[in-house]
Parts: structure tokens; C-alpha cells; sequence
């Protein structure tokens, strides 16, 4: 599933999936978050900090989960060829 993830500073768009956990470990992985800048440019996730694709983050952090619209989703489609 591709959806606009709100965090509380950054707004993302990236695979989500929510996975098992023990309490207080993180619930849900991401597969190639992008930040969407107001201008519309998408900029990898940590990138100035790690190469990883795939991060784990707790469902708390998250404000809001919501489908990216269809420029938004073609853009992000093109640049991680999914």
C-alpha cells in the first residue's frame, strides 16, 4: 500500500505496512519513504544518513494516513519504479 504518511514536522509518501510487535516496539515498516516538499519534489527519507530502504516507526508517531493523490502516487511511482 503507497499512502501520504503526516508525521509530526514531515509529510511522506511510501510503502506502509503494519507488522506485529511487542508493546512499545515499532508497528509499522516503511519501504521507500520519500519527503514531499510544498513544491511537489520528493527527497529520500534519512538519505543524508543512511542507504537503507526500509525503516521501522511506532504507530504513535504517525498523525494521519491518507491515499496520495494520482500525480503525487506517478511521481513516487517513477522514481522507486515500483
Amino acid at each position: 500500500m503507497i499512502k501520504v504518511i503526516v508525521l509530526q514536522d514531515q509529510i511522506l509518501i511510501t510503502q506502509i505496512e503494519e507488522v506485529p510487535s511487542e508493546l512499545g516496539e515499532p508497528d509499522c515498516k516503511m519501504k521507500n519513504p520519500f519527503i514531499v516538499t510544498k513544491d511537489g519534489t520528493l527527497i529520500p527519507w534519512l538519505n543524508e544518513y543512511t542507504s537503507q530502504k526500509e525503516f521501522m516507526v511506532h504507530s504513535d508517531k504517525i498523525l494521519t494516513i491518507t491515499e496520495p493523490n494520482t500525480k503525487l502516487l506517478d511521481r513516487y511511482q517513477k522514481v522507486t519504479d515500483e
